[in-house]
Order: C-alpha cells, then sequence, then structure tokens
C-alpha cells in the first residue's frame, strides 16, 4: 500500500525564532476537509485544523532548528535539516514508514527512500497543506513563548518577519540570542558600517 508523506516547513524569511517543519501521512479513511496552504487560512482556521490533523492522520510529527543552528549551517540548510528532523519524529511517534515523501518547493532533503519536490505543492497536496499547517501553527506558538520572554519585541504581533515594529523594537533594544545573526537587519546591528 502506498503512504504518501508530505512535508513543508514555516519560518525561512523571519529574523527571529527556529525554523520549523512537519511531516504529515493522511488517513484515506478519515478525509479532512478544508486542507490549503496555511498562509491562505486564517489563524483561528489552522488552529482547528492542526487539532483535526493530529487527530485523524495516520502519522505526524514536528520538528525545529534553532536561530544558531540557522547562522552555522544557513536557512536553506536549516530547512532541509528541519524537514528530516521531521520525519524522523514522525517515524519514532507513530512507528509508521512512507513509500514515497513530497516535500513543497523546488528541493528535497536527503532521504533513504524516493522523494519528490512539488511546487506550490502546500496548494495541490492535501498531505503537504497538513505539514504546511502543522509547520506554522507550531512556529507561531513558540513565537508566543518568545513573546513571553521578550515582551519589549512584539513577538505575538509579528511573529519574527522583518516588519517595521520588529525593525523598530530593534533599533531600540539591540538583538535577543533567538535572532538570526546571518540575516541582513540583525547582521547590519552587530557591524554596523
Amino acid at each position: 500500500m502506498q503512504r504518501l508523506c508530505g512535508i513543508d516547513e514555516a519560518g525561512r524569511g523571519p529574523l527571529a525564532g527556529a525554523v520549523y517543519a512537519a511531516a504529515v501521512i493522511l488517513d484515506p479513511a478519515h478525509p479532512i476537509a478544508g486542507l490549503a496552504d496555511s498562509k491562505k487560512l486564517s489563524e483561528a482556521r489552522r488552529d482547528l485544523l492542526a487539532i483535526e490533523i493530529k487527530a485523524h492522520a495516520l502519522a505526524w510529527g514536528i520538528a525545529s532548528v534553532s536561530a544558531q543552528e540557522i547562522d552555522d549551517i544557513n536557512i536553506l540548510q536549516a530547512s532541509m535539516l528541519a524537514m528530516q528532523r521531521a520525519y524522523q519524529v514522525m517515524v519514532a511517534q507513530f512507528g509508521i514508514h512512507a513509500t514515497l515523501i513530497q516535500v513543497d518547493g523546488n528541493r528535497t532533503p536527503k532521504f533513504e527512500l524516493p522523494c519528490e519536490a512539488i511546487v506550490k505543492g502546500d496548494s495541490k497536496v492535501p498531505e503537504i497543506s497538513a505539514a504546511s499547517i502543522l509547520a506554522k501553527t507550531a512556529r507561531d506558538a513558540s513565537l508566543l513563548v518568545l513573546d513571553a520572554q521578550y515582551p519589549q519585541y512584539g513577538f505575538a504581533q509579528h511573529k519574527g518577519y522583518p516588519t517595521a515594529l520588529h525593525l523598530e523594537r530593534l533599533l531600540q533594544h539591540g538583538i535577543t540570542p533567538e535572532h538570526r545573526r546571518s540575516y541582513g537587519p540583525v547582521k547590519k546591528l552587530i557591524f554596523p558600517s
């Protein structure tokens, strides 16, 4: 029986926090209505779908790669590593392996089973949509934790993205250990020209 695992990541663009990835094998006996690219769903809808995915998928896993690791290996490699970790977490939690992996985007991490990159996969393949939702909701939850640790930065509002508010707070308060030092706006604060 073919078992398709969809994998997607969330958080490549932000200046702070980890990059997250999720891996999902859906259960054909329990289809989930409303799966779509997480960026096209409201936060409330994503949160509800995440609960449903966790309850009804055959298997799922979520993993992250820290801001420090991103700085060490670059965001592309960090995204690939997060995807590999998410698959390993899924297998460890559920003991279920896929027969095929499909990843959102145009590159795939290395896996010991067939793996395909699907451009705009998060809006074409339900398994990738589900992974997109789990990765995004997990990352957003982690930014609420950061917001509690560093309330002066407004992480709950901008989720680490380089918004005007975030850049203004960076200038006012400097960088935190959770900021990605290899990213331009953060690097400029460390090494002003």
